[in-house]
């Protein structure tokens, strides 16, 4: 592998990217493929592994995409679950090979259940460079550490924001400008920013969320089959079953 870059290329995490709503959506399963999409995917991360002074790159880099071939069946049927969502929750769907095709949800998520499982393998930087180019060409951020469940539908999804500690049930739907976020950032005695504690929200199966409502903090929790309305601000928890409806203008 080359030593000649101190950090992953964005063109070719681009191109790792790119290809995935093909060979996942379209269920592009050419051996060839795949065996050369891996081969770059394992330089960069090496590379990557590199930038942070870990010791043995190439070997991580090598554990990870084994890691990841591992899951890829797995992956494939968490895709084709929320496939078969948006083709049982949009009316206006026509066919699944349509939807793989046309619609922006399901390429964002194609991308970021890799970038997720190289994300829980600690590869640095190339999950978040993956999931950074779904969001360029999708509109919608899905940062790789939030935890999906199958069956997943993002209608429209200009501007969805699912943040780094999410946790969401199986078969839910989200519609668009719809923000996942973080209420407070907790700090530690010296001031500095603790990281990777639970600032994000939680739903469970079947919740759906309608257009431009924001739901925020580690402690919110949305229960199971709960409707959130459009334009609506959250930051307690829901319970299970309950509609919440934005306050009636005057």
């Amino acid at each position: 592998m080359s030593r000649s870059r101190s950090l992953p290329d964005p063109d070719m995490v681009s191109a790792c990217a790119a290809a995935l709503p093909r060979m996942l959506l379209l269920e592009e399963r050419d051996r060839t493929s795949w065996g050369a999409w891996m081969v770059m995917l394992e330089r960069e991360i090496a590379i990557a592994f590199r930038s942070t002074r870990a010791p043995r790159p190439e070997a991580k880099a090598a554990a990870a995409c084994q890691a990841l071939q591992r899951r890829l069946a797995a992956i494939r049927r968490s895709i084709r679950s929320d496939l078969k969502a948006a083709y049982d929750r949009d009316p206006a769907a026509e066919s699944i090979e349509g939807i793989a095709l046309c619609y922006p949800g399901p390429r964002a998520l194609a991308v970021h259940r890799i970038a997720h499982a190289l994300h829980l393998g600690r590869v640095p930087l190339v999950p978040r460079m993956m999931s950074e180019w779904a969001h360029a060409v999708t509109g919608i951020d899905i940062h790789p550490g939030a935890r999906i469940g199958d069956g997943f539908f993002i209608d429209h999804g200009t501007g969805v924001v699912i943040g780094e500690t999410t946790v969401i049930g199986r078969n839910c739907t989200l519609y668009q400008g719809v923000t996942l976020g973080a209420r407070r950032f907790d700090r530690h005695a010296d001031g500095s920013l603790r990281r990777g504690a639970k600032r994000h929200p939680t739903l469970k199966d079947g919740v759906t969320v309608y257009s431009n409502s924001t739901i925020l903090g580690g402690a919110t929790v949305i229960g199971r089959g709960a409707t959130i309305g459009a334009g609506v601000w959250v930051q307690d928890s829901v319970p299970a079953g309950a509609t919440v409806r934005p306050p009636p203008t005057r």
